[in-house]
């Protein structure tokens, strides 16, 4: 999967000369937490909502709510955003777990999309988790089945043939290791609310079951 499939794509921008108080509002009105920074069409940088209540007054300043309201209306962009910060973006064609590793390498919970210089998207951590509630199957009807498998090859292959013999669809495998035993933990989800037959095949060839879902 890629960036491409589950961006937000056309994200709303703001300018430099854009307000504190006007980005607040526009956070609020559209529900998002980010806002990119474009001047003469070139993204210069991006602002969160936690870089806008940083320079928002305490809730127990002694300033009454009209001396706020002048200071944020006061306030621009321009004048809280970083100089010379260098925005960290991916392509449309980027693969969403580079993205989710950018994110987590640079702590940031977005990300802006650039293709051929112009900003058409933005990917955030609520796009990546959507884009692994979709990888795992999490709302489609069938089993899952959590199991021990050792670290050779050919053992995905096995397992495949193994439900393939019993004329159930693979609906994804996700593999990884379990560095402490030194072999692998692997998720299967097949296309049927009935396991039993396949969870019999697979105890007999010797494979360590863990757990058992059924969705139906």
């Amino acid at each position: 999967m890629k960036v491409k499939d589950k961006m937000t794509p056309n994200p709303i921008v703001i300018a430099l000369d854009t307000t504190v108080a006007e980005a607040m509002q526009l956070m609020r009105d559209h529900s998002i937490r980010r806002l990119p920074v474009m001047n003469r069409g070139k993204l210069v940088g991006i602002v969160t909502e936690r870089d806008l209540s940083e320079v928002s007054p305490s809730p127990a300043t002694s300033l009454s709510v009209f001396e706020i309201n002048y200071l944020l209306a006061k306030t621009k962009i321009k004048d809280i955003l970083p100089k010379n910060s260098q925005v960290i973006t991916v392509s449309p064609d980027t693969f969403i777990e580079e993205a989710a590793r950018l994110m987590r390498a640079h702590k940031v919970g977005g990300i802006p999309v650039m293709e051929n210089g112009k900003l058409v998207g933005i990917i955030t951590e609520t796009n990546i988790f959507d884009a692994l509630i979709d990888m795992l199957g999490v709302y489609r009807k069938g089993t899952r089945i959590d199991m021990k498998v050792e670290d050779r090859v050919g053992v995905v292959a096995e397992i495949s043939s193994i439900i393939a013999s019993k004329s159930i669809n693979i609906e994804n495998i996700v593999l990884y290791p379990d560095l402490a035993r030194g072999d692998y933990n692997l998720i299967l989800r097949i296309d049927t609310e009935d396991p039993q037959e396949v969870l019999e095949e697979l105890k007999h060839r010797g494979y360590e079951i863990k757990s058992v879902f059924v969705k139906r």
